[in-house]
């Protein structure tokens, strides 16, 4: 009997220590992965004094669901190509584990493709992927699940450039960009002869594309042809025709096309929904082979890509097109120039800047044509059309940044806003490509137009943009448009709230809708439409009516006027799969929904007892936080790395403890991000993490639809701002780490004796200087 069990015992401990090994293991080669840092391959240009201080690898990895989905690619600001490796597992060959392409946690690549969102949850692009071999690999390169050993060791990047090793292949890959062209260029020196395949049905995360040609050109050494996109956010309108044509500097000795698993030697022309070129090159004896290649896209035509292909990158090297790029860089990072800090906290800064302006996307090619709403080509005159923004978030944090240092593109986001109106019949929420994805819900645009008018950003039809939000805020999306408009208005308007028996997420929806009430409100009354104004002042004050009086949180309330009789407000969403706790809310909790008003800090905070009990209750919220940066679960209470959320540090404010504003914004700066591949605490969005940190450092914060900043605490010493032609000295005296404590404020020498201060205010420029201190200034 002993013996028997002594067996048994045997048997479950060998039960428990293999899946403990195995997991071990698993995690020891993985660390193996992500450990060794980038940046030993040579570059071609040396960065400038600003793009030096930007890691392109940052927020590229952690876990995947809460990845900041940013990308190393190789663009220019705003560009239309964004040029990369594409990325698969460690273990199952999975690609899109970072929806943007790469994922730092991945050690194979599959090629290099072109197009990519940033930040954003959602799978787009991956458009025209190339992937260079030899010969001896050519037949397995030309399948679907292609892919080829990386080691970070091999791998640098730079805004504007990116380059990796390929060992199996013996090529060392280099790519950078022009606006709408990617350049690359590939040096073999191995002893097999070279093969550069392009896959032009290819597609990022398992989405697709169809409807593929490829047709060679030998005598030009070109390619050229197209494919309809069915990503996720494509796939919503129908899909999306995008065209290239690619320019090689050496002819093809040979070349050939595929089509699924079937090659083709010798043929010139390839259809369907996997269709591909092999193209191959002789290589010289005693030495490396170099290939340059010139890829041009257009959602236009083949002809606007040979366009965009001459006008940008015919005639310039790849050296030159990489300066080009660098130099582009240099000239947007310096719209903000800093002192002081750690170099830790500048590398973080200029990341975050450089974040913010790899998104939106530039979607006219070189004679100004693009593809619109209405699918038709249009033709931009004085400005440029933009696409991919991802509106429900950048309102918050992106646009802000944008009216105050980059304030001509602004101009040209909301001419575009207003195009896609004209196209579409509404302003979108999260336009992509040629259509509404209707992302998320609400009317955010109208919050970050309304802004943008407010702060002087007027040269567009802001008519036009304002009876497109009143229609939609009053009367309903009109008839034949493909936006969603305001899910459940009807109710919204006859009940003062979403009542939870007939929509889902109904808190959520009354808080996010009375932000866009007050952002019209203060439209109207500045266009002179007075009656309009008291209209949706009255509307932006729905909110208190799903606030439960007996719990002091938001939340469901049915048609009859019931709060829900079983609750717990630390549910998030994610977590609640049978949505018993959090129906009303969206990608949160109640704790996190709670401060859902920034817009009325003043009229939320009087909803609780008093000031004291309402500064308790938000400073055990974030003293409840997840501690480390991007963890799998972010927890029920603060949780930075969500927008709806993550203005909170800032309502310390009003409620009298400015002290408190300045402490916790400071921690999240400290502790919410991080110089490393994991980099935020959340999916970037477009820029909108990133652009929190910016102006946070920069010590204001601004309220978004509206004209106000609040008061923070800078982390520079010094930070010179341009807006237009005029600069904003923002100084710190006795700034340090531990002086985190404003004592007082003044602008051009004039105290500022409140807690925020006005757009206006800081227009023309001046110089804004905080006094800092170790303890928190005296509370009058």
């Amino acid at each position: 009997m002993k013996s028997v069990l002594k067996w048994i015992r045997r048997v479950l401990l060998v039960i428990v220590l293999v899946p403990v090994l195995a997991l071990l293991a698993a995690w020891g080669y993985y660390r193996s992965v992500v450990g060794p840092k980038p940046g030993s391959l040579p570059l071609p240009v040396e960065p400038g004094a600003l793009t030096a201080q930007v890691d392109p690898f940052i927020a590229t990895g952690g876990f995947s669901w809460m990845c900041g989905h940013d990308t190393p690619a190789a663009t220019t600001p705003l560009g239309m190509v964004r040029l990369c490796a594409d990325t698969s597992s460690i273990y199952f060959n999975e690609n899109g584990n970072n929806r943007s392409g790469y994922f730092y946690g991945d050690n194979k690549i599959i090629g290099f493709s072109h197009t990519r969102l940033v930040g954003a949850d959602a799978y787009e692009g991956g458009i025209f992927r190339v992937f260079p071999t030899v010969e001896s690999n050519v037949a397995q390169a030309r399948k679907r699940d292609r892919a080829t050993r990386f080691s970070h060791k091999e791998e640098s990047g730079t805004p504007g450039f990116y380059a990796v090793r390929l060992p199996k292949e013996h090529v060392l890959a280099e790519l950078t960009a022009t606006p709408r062209v990617g350049v690359h260029r590939y040096t073999f020196d191995g002893n097999e002869r070279p093969h550069i395949l392009l896959d032009a049905t290819s597609a990022l995360g398992g989405k697709r594309c169809e409807f593929g040609t490829v047709k060679i050109l030998p005598d030009a050494m070109e390619l050229e042809g197209m494919a309809r996109e069915q990503g996720s956010f494509s796939g919503r309108y129908g899909g999306l025709n995008a065209y290239f044509v690619a320019r090689f500097d050496k002819p093809f000795q040979s070349y050939g096309t595929w089509s699924d698993d079937t090659f083709t030697p010798g043929s010139l022309e390839v259809t369907g929904d996997s269709a591909g070129a092999d193209l191959t090159f002789e290589k010289p004896a005693g030495g490396p082979f170099v290939v340059e290649l010139r890829v041009a896209i257009s959602y236009v035509s083949i002809a606007n890509a040979r366009l965009n292909l001459e006008a940008e990158a015919a005639q310039r090297s790849f050296t030159e097109v990489a300066t080009a790029a660098r130099d582009a860089w240099e000239k947007q990072l310096s719209v903000i120039k800093v002192q002081g800090g750690t170099p830790r906290e500048q590398r973080i800064f200029y990341t975050a800047l450089y974040h913010a302006f790899v998104m939106p996307t530039i979607f006219t090619d070189v004679n100004g044509e693009y593809r619109g709403f209405d699918k038709e080509v249009h033709k931009a005159e004085g400005f440029q059309y933009y696409t991919d923004m991802s509106i429900w978030d950048t309102f918050r944090a992106v646009h802000p940044l944008y009216n105050l240092v980059a304030r001509e593109e602004q101009r040209d986001m909301m001419v575009s806003l207003v195009e896609m109106v004209k196209a579409g019949g509404c302003l979108p929420r999260w336009p992509s490509g040629i259509g509404y994805t209707n992302c998320m819900f609400g009317t955010p645009a109208d919050i970050a137009v309304t802004e943008a008018y407010l702060k002087g950003v007027r040269d567009f039809d802001i008519e036009r943009a304002y009876q497109a939000m009143r229609e939609t805020g009053l009367t309903g999306k009109p008839e034949g448009t493909r936006f969603a408009g305001r899910e459940g208005l009807e109710w919204y308007l006859e009940y003062g709230y979403c009542p939870s028996d007939k929509m889902p997420e109904s808190v959520a929806c009354t808080l996010e809708f009375g932000w866009a009430d007050h952002a019209i409100s203060l439209l109207a009354k500045e266009l002179g439409k007075e009656e309009d104004a008291k209209t949706f002042a009255k509307h932006a004050q729905f909110y208190k009516n799903v606030w439960n009086p007996n719990t002091l949180f938001f939340e469901e309330r049915d048609s009859a006027g019931n709060f829900p009789t079983v609750r717990n407000p630390r549910v998030l969403t994610y977590t609640d799969f049978k949505r018993k706790y959090s129906r009303g809310y969206v990608e949160g909790s109640g704790w996190q929904w709670r401060w859902g008003v920034p817009y009325d800090p003043e009229g939320l905070v009087s909803l609780f007892p008093s000031k004291e009990y309402f500064v308790e209750e938000l400073e055990t919220y974030f003293k409840r936080t997840q501690k480390r940066v991007g963890w799998w679960n972010p927890g029920g209470y603060y949780w930075h790395g969500n927008e709806p959320f993550f203005h909170a540090a800032y309502l310390f404010n009003s409620a009298g403890r400015p002290d408190l504003t300045q402490k916790w914004a400071r921690y999240v700066m400290e502790n919410k991000y991080s110089d490393d591949y994991v980099g935020i605490d959340g999916n970037d969005d477009g820029g909108t993490m990133s652009a929190w940190y910016v102006l946070s450092a920069l010590g204001f914060y601004p309220i978004a639809g509206t004209t106000r900043y609040e008061v923070g605490s800078p982390l520079f010493t010094e930070a010179v701002v341009r807006i237009g032609d005029k600069e904003l000295k923002v100084v710190a005296e006795n700034n340090s780490p531990k002086n985190i404590y404003v004592q007082r404020v003044s602008l051009n020498g004039t105290p500022i004796e409140r807690t925020w201060f006005e757009h206006s205010e800081i227009a023309q420029g001046g110089t804004l200087t905080f006094v800092m201190g170790p303890e928190p200034a005296p509370r009058g």
